[in-house]
């Protein structure tokens, strides 16, 4: 069972958040060969005070 893992800064809507897992699902399907009833796709939201680029926060940087 493929499983897919994806992190994003928080602040996607719903609409977003289901595109992607549409996206990540087939992507996977089609390049496993796996029946896509058998792929899974987790997403975190995370913080942007707690993500960090180049040494400083997604917040200080303005994301």
């Amino acid at each position: 069972m493929p499983f897919a893992q994806v992190f994003l800064i928080e602040g996607r809507t719903e609409e977003q958040k289901r595109a992607v897992i549409e996206k990540v699902s087939a992507a996977l399907s089609e390049a496993v060969g796996a029946p896509i009833e058998n792929v899974r796709v987790l997403i975190q939201d995370i913080p942007n005070t707690q993500w960090g680029i180049a040494g400083k926060t997604a917040k200080d940087l303005g994301r």
